[in-house]
């Protein structure tokens, strides 16, 4: 077996931590939690190219977080005023989350403090180095999910943390 240290989720793992020590105080300047800034990031990619929202599912997977994490999650923002929830009248069993107006101004608020962290990450490590590892990164990915695919293995999301 290879060394602890050396194993890829590990290595992923050290990565991902030294990423969010950037992110995580200006999140909780504003009393967010990752997974939160996670849910209002993804609502807001859908907002800006032109959709509604993101149904609850939908949301789950994009996000990586499961079923019962988001929906506390949601519960927990729609209660902050920052988004809400929509029922389509096609199918009112279904929940569409989108942003409120005052989730779309706190995005907008947060960018430019978001933004600054990634010009210093990208200062330390390199604009080619970075975007090698988005590539790699999303490389690695599509090979593992077509193996998985191919296996009909559930595409679950393996989560490491619960939202609080």
């Amino acid at each position: 077996m290879r060394a602890f240290h050396r194993s890829l989720p590990m290595s992923l793992l050290k990565a991902r931590e030294a990423v969010m020590r950037n992110f995580l105080p200006h999140l909780r300047e504003h009393g967010l939690t990752a997974q939160q800034w996670r849910v209002l990031r993804a609502l807001e990619d859908r907002r800006e190219a032109g959709g509604r929202g993101l149904e609850m599912t939908r949301l789950a997977e994009e996000c990586f977080l499961l079923m019962p994490s988001l929906s506390r999650i949601v519960q927990n923002l729609e209660r902050r005023s920052l988004v809400r929830r929509h029922a389509p009248r096609n199918d009112l069993r279904r929940s569409e989350i989108r942003l409120t107006e005052a989730g779309v101004r706190l995005v907008a608020l947060m960018a430019p403090q978001s933004e600054e962290r990634y010009t210093h990450i990208t200062r330390e490590f390199g604009s080619g180095k970075l975007e090698l590892l988005y590539e790699l990164l999303d490389e690695l990915t599509g090979k593992l999910d077509a193996v998985a695919r191919d296996r009909q293995q559930p595409s679950q999301p393996v989560m490491f943390e619960q939202e609080s």
